[in-house]
């Protein structure tokens, strides 16, 4: 379970960039959609014309509000065809401006993923937004082939874990909150990308307070595992991906990530600027 965990984490960043780099904001605008409207719909576009309520449910820790405002009219701009080529073609350019082209791994690490995401295809089932991205056509090129393997795995990873809070009765604004609590990411960054306003982000601190799992800011020992039970068990749904690659070459996979998601890192490409 921790290999498969390095494995997703190390390559991770190669899916992630889409949604900082400029080649994708200038390809949205060139659609019509700029802001917020850019990153709902791109992500949201393989369920076709998706209404805010479904980008709501499947993403789950946004502001309800924000998402209203930045899909309702989206659809009238563009289509959902348009937005996916938009994605994938801002997704090889910001690869290859990383070099991730000229790594010489890529060919086995694209196979390994693409082994991964396939084997996950036959377990969409209670994963919505992880199935919409497995119905759509696998990409020619080698590196948008690894970028879809890999997306595929992050929706896969996503929608179980989006499971177990639901589980656990941690609501989308109360999970950003746990989150935060760990220090892992900016505070500033989660409450400015997820647009909630701050009496409902101190009205669910102090309900969580209530719950014994925060501390002030921070996790209690309750909290802390909460967290990790949480986490422990979003690894194991997403098990019946990687054990298709069996142990060793899911440890493969793990070792060869590493320059890749090192590439991304240092070309800027999840830059928070």
């Amino acid at each position: 379970m921790q290999t498969a965990r390095t494995a997703w984490r190390r390559l991770e960043p190669v899916h992630a960039m889409i949604y900082f780099v400029p080649e994708a904001r200038r390809r949205y605008a060139d659609l019509g959609l700029s802001g917020r409207a850019g990153y709902f719909t791109s992500r949201s576009a393989a369920f076709g014309r998706a209404s805010a309520e479904l980008v709501i449910s499947t993403f789950y820790n946004f502001n309800p509000d924000v998402v209203r405002q930045a899909v309702d009219g989206a659809w009238d701009a563009t289509t959902p065809q348009q937005v996916l080529d938009a994605r994938y073609a801002a997704a090889g350019e910001a690869l290859r401006r990383a070099g991730i082209h000229e790594l010489p791994g890529l060919d086995e690490v694209r196979a390994l993923t693409r082994r991964a995401a396939e084997a996950a295809c036959e377990h969409a089932e209670g994963r919505p937004l992880f199935a919409a991205h497995a119905a759509l056509p696998w990409p020619e090129e080698p590196i948008l082939q690894l970028w879809h393997a890999q997306t595929l795995l992050r929706e896969f990873r996503g929608d179980g874990h989006v499971a177990c809070l639901l589980s656990e009765g941690v609501g989308g604004l109360e999970a950003l909150i746990l989150h935060a609590a760990t220090g892992e990411t900016p505070v500033a960054f989660l409450k400015s990308s997820r647009a909630w306003p701050e009496e409902e982000w101190t009205g669910a601190q102090e309900r969580l307070r209530e719950r014994g799992l925060l501390d002030g800011d921070s996790l209690s020992e309750e909290g802390v595992l909460l967290r990790q039970h949480i986490e422990d068990r979003t690894d194991r749904l997403t098990l019946p991906a990687y054990a298709a690659l069996g142990d060793a070459d899911c440890q493969r996979l793990a070792e060869l990530a590493s320059p890749f998601g090192r590439a991304v890192l240092e070309a800027g490409l999840l830059s928070l600027g």
